[in-house]
């Protein structure tokens, strides 16, 4: 190769110093230069090498002789930490290690439940998905990891570079605080962000796909500045990423699934709905375990739709933007089908205010009102905040602007794939109150009591739970608490065990509000137990009697039996509601553990812990 002036950037002394070395040059050696010269233009601070002037080189090691070094802190060795409640930080998690690992990385991948944090000062590159959970708290698998990290115990980071990817839900106060505060917390340890973190709301598949490939750039570049080959950087930079192994129906491509029953397993004169929904999953490729879930894309209710854009004055069929790829439907339709309009954010409010006169409104999203706007915001919906301010003056396109995407409501799957194939169950509570002068609906459980029928199809799809599994011994004795609708996962289990023919003892603990009009699925279990696949079930029907009795009074109850089982290895479920129930249950546990076992409170914790780090206390609660 030779160089010309005429149509180089070089001068003719430059030109001939160039066509003496370039020909001289190994490939290695090219390749060196090449890296070496991508980093000069990145802004990074290179020794020049063998006995000409230096340039000063912060970060960069050179030897005796002037010669450099590759950066020390550059490395492909990847740790990837998932804190997940429902599975989507660990699905993402192994996402992003593909990718990583399709890009010549070698990726470490372990929820931080399972991630030793004594090895934490060893890793050079961390990334985090975490979801929140609650009001602000970790998820149950990222508890101990959160607590080491902001304890005293947590080392100095100075040699690690990390990123976060947080998971929340902008309908709470405390939105995405769980990776919030892992990202301070390492910033505060002296660890270097290769990436801003990114902040996921539930339709969050495409802020996280952005947040891998800047992740992956971020690495490549300052590997390349490195003097490593270039190839990986270029890659990054031209947009071109693994192609996704994604199966063909999944969240952002439900698959639309029939509907083959829906039965309300409530007796005559109860005062409650819980529907026994069966879908046909024919054709979907659908695979899945008990204890993982469905999400069903609900629509809303056409008469709050309606009420909702009469007040706002606008047209129905007016046109709106539904999607980033700039697809069309009337606002009717889209209020209907694509946008949540059943809770409100601070965002929401804040955003909404610049639309109406009503100075009340513009006052409450003011700087010194958080807790008036907190207090206001809880339980109402878009009808309260258009009815409660105004007048207001907002375009269809505007208000659209305004909303998040409808989210998929999750159901535990109460069958097992093995039973049944082709179809799958899912018990669904109808949620109906009165709230701030109005009957209040849930939004996917009236939808699925008031407006599915046998026939009709819904869009769904298939969300796994890695923390809410069978042992994989059959042979391992498990112990399911599970009031109300929370007992679905726990007729997949029984199915599930009568199918492979497992012989481990199981006991059910089963609550709702009275016997005769609430007791779900009771010629299953009877069916059960006498045949023998369920050993032993204790029920509690907090209306029958004067004094309320729930789950837990059994437990007790019961505490001397149930303490041998844990004794003898037994895994303990809990599925429900986690305010109360499942607190409740957690604290019977302890008890039980103190009083049987002869622990103080501290070992009965540790007991607890170690339960949980063995994979024998799992909860599926929310």
């Amino acid at each position: 190769m030779q160089l010309h002036v005429t149509n180089s950037p070089f001068n003719e002394e430059q030109v001939e110093l160039l066509n003496k070395v370039i020909p001289t040059l190994t490939n290695s050696q090219r390749i060196w230069l090449s890296g070496y010269l991508t980093a000069i233009a990145a802004g990074a601070e290179l020794a020049m090498p063998a006995g000409g002037t230096s340039v000063a080189a912060p970060g960069v090691a050179t030897n005796g002789s002037n010669a450099v070094t590759a950066v020390s802190s550059v490395s492909r060795e990847v740790t990837v930490l998932f804190g997940s409640q429902t599975g989507n930080s660990e699905k993402l998690a192994k996402l992003l290690a593909r990718k990583l690992e399709d890009q010549k990385y070698q990726v470490t991948t372990s929820s931080m439940r399972d991630f030793k944090p004594n090895g934490l000062k060893k890793v050079q590159n961390l990334l985090i998905i975490v979801s929140t959970h609650g009001e602000g708290e970790p998820p149950d698998n990222a508890k101990s990891f959160y607590e080491f990290l902001h304890s005293k115990r947590a080392p100095r980071l100075e040699g690690m570079q990390y990123s976060v990817l947080a998971l929340g839900d902008t309908s709470y106060e405390f939105f995405c605080q769980t990776g919030k505060d892992f990202d301070k917390r390492l910033e505060e340890l002296g660890a270097t962000r290769i990436c801003p973190r990114v902040d996921c709301d539930l339709d969050f598949e495409e802020p996280a796909e952005q947040w891998m490939n800047g992740v992956i750039q971020a690495l490549n570049e300052r590997l390349n500045a490195a003097g490593a080959s270039s190839l990986a950087v270029a890659q990054a930079a031209a947009g071109q990423s693994p192609v996704s192994t994604e199966t063909v129906y999944s969240r952002t491509n439900p698959f639309t699934a029939e509907v083959i029953e829906n039965i309300n397993l409530n007796g005559r004169g109860s005062d409650l709905e819980t529907r026994h929904l069966v879908l046909s999953i024919e054709g979907s490729n659908f695979t899945f375990e008990p204890g993982d879930c469905i999400g069903i894309y609900p629509e809303n209710d056409p008469q709050l739709v309606d009420e909702l854009i009469a007040r706002l004055n606008l047209n129905p069929d007016q046109l709106v933007t539904v999607n980033k790829q700039g697809e069309k439907s009337s606002l009717r339709d889209a209020l209907l089908r694509s946008f949540d309009i059943t809770t409100l954010s601070r965002k929401t409010v804040e955003q909404a205010a610049s639309f109406t006169s009503d100075q009340r409104l513009r006052e409450l999203v003011q700087p010194g009102h958080e807790t008036e706007l907190k207090e206001y915001i809880k339980g109402r919906d878009l009808l309260d905040l258009v009815t409660d301010f105004g007048p207001w003056n907002v375009s269809a396109e505007d208000f659209i602007a305004l909303l998040r995407k409808l989210p998929a409501r999750l159901y535990s799957i109460a069958s097992s794939q093995k039973a049944n194939p082709d179809e799958v169950t899912l018990v669904i509570r109808a949620v109906r109150y009165h709230l701030h002068g109005r009957e209040r609906k849930g939004v996917c459980s009236v939808y699925v009591a008031e407006r599915l029928q046998p026939g009709d199809k819904v869009r769904i799809y298939v969300q796994q739970n890695s923390h809410f599994k069978l042992p994989q011994d059959p042979d391992a004795p498990i112990i399911m608490i599970g009031p109300g609708t929370g007992v679905a996962p726990f007729r997949a289990f029984i199915e599930e065990r009568e199918e492979t023919g497992a012989t481990g003892k199981t006991w059910l603990f089963y609550g709702d509000r009275r016997f005769r009009t609430d007791f779900l699925y009771q010629t299953d279990w009877q069916r059960w137990l006498k045949s023998g696949v369920l050993t032993r079930m204790d029920v509690a029907f907090s209306r029958d009697t004067d004094k309320k009795v729930y789950v837990q009074h059994r437990m007790m109850e019961k505490s001397r039996e149930l303490y041998e089982w844990l004794e003898q290895g037994a895994y303990v479920y809990v599925c429900g509601d986690k305010q109360n129930m499942a607190r409740d249950v957690h604290e019977t546990l302890l008890k039980i553990i103190e009083q049987e076992g002869g622990k103080s409170r501290a070992e009965a914790e540790a007991y607890m812990e170690n339960l949980s780090a063995a994979n024998r206390y799992q909860r599926d609660v929310y």
